[in-house]
């Protein structure tokens, strides 16, 4: 028992860490873009993200070759290239916070998608979820105000889609017996990042401010949030039931937002909080259902 407990502590202890890593991300991708232009840091992030991954792999003796090979391109177009490029690109006029709640409407499209592509129908009480994230996804945009900041809104509500296409993509993967998390991340960080270096290299930027802070968020995305944590993704989904880490990584737009509140100084007017109310009520939502169900949660794995 006491043996039970104390592995169940180090999982949770590993849960609260990703969240914190992944959560805290948000502010400093926001205060990044200050120093370095949004393609050329996404590009530099993901690309070592993948090479220190497997790094760590061949450290720990595991096969570097890569597996599923044209799923893996797929995921990484998917996830490393639409989805980190449209976060990137959101945050450039976007609110850290106000991003990534609309980044996290991932699972809802997930629930949409899956139906068409997986074959899996939508139960009555799914749509309660949804239709509650779909309000709050309604009232958070504001489309009748047409605010400055509409553009960086919708341009991450895309990423939330495509992370979603991305989520059904690992869970069609994992349907093959050679399927390996660790390995299928970081080829697929590699395999995006090659658009990624490209649209780098072709997109004007002004030039690189290599300052200490730049220097510490490059190392931060690469060695905690593209390696670390998804060796602590692989251990806490090894570990905890999929209802206790989904309702873990629900914690990830939370900490964004307050971090973005008390670093940035971004503030939200009514309508914005009430949407936000609404899709992290939503969430909370989906997740209990999941976790009460034992289904299990297909979350992408995104280093945001």
């Amino acid at each position: 028992m006491i043996n039970r407990l104390s592995g169940n502590g180090r999982s949770i202890a590993a849960l609260v860490l990703l969240a914190l890593i992944w959560g805290y991300n948000w502010v400093v991708m926001k205060k990044s873009l200050q120093f370095m232009g949004p393609f050329d840091f996404n590009a530099i992030r993901m690309l070592l993200g993948g090479l220190i991954l497997l790094a760590l792999m061949a450290g720990r003796g595991m096969s570097l070759r890569p597996k599923q090979v044209p799923l893996t391109i797929l995921l990484g177009l998917l996830q490393t290239a639409a989805g980190t490029g449209l976060i990137i690109w959101a945050l450039t006029s976007g609110g850290a916070g106000k991003t990534s709640i609309l980044v996290y409407t991932m699972p809802f499209w997930i629930l949409l998608f899956a139906r068409p592509i997986l074959g899996e129908r939508i139960r009555g009480a799914d749509w309660v979820p949804v239709l509650t994230a779909f309000a709050g996804l309604v009232l958070l945009l504001e489309p009748w105000s047409l605010k400055a900041t509409f553009t960086s809104e919708i341009l991450a509500v895309l990423a939330g889609v495509f992370w979603a296409l991305a989520a059904i993509t690992i869970k069609w993967m994992q349907r093959m017996p050679d399927f390996d998390l660790v390995s299928a991340t970081a080829w697929q960080f590699l395999y995006g990042s090659v658009p990624l270096v490209i649209a780098a290299v072709v997109v004007p930027s002004p030039p690189v401010t290599w300052t200490p802070y730049l220097v510490m968020a490059i190392a931060y995305n690469a060695v905690l949030v593209c390696a670390l944590a998804f060796l602590l993704w692989t251990y806490i989904m090894n570990k905890l039931p999929a209802g206790v880490a989904g309702m873990g990584t629900m914690a990830v737009p939370v900490i964004g937002m307050t971090a973005s509140i008390l670093e940035i100084g971004e503030r939200m007017d009514i309508w914005e909080t009430a949407g936000i109310f609404l899709i992290l009520a939503a969430l909370s939502i989906l997740t209990w259902m999941k976790g009460r169900d034992s289904r299990r949660i297909p979350i992408a794995v995104v280093p945001e």
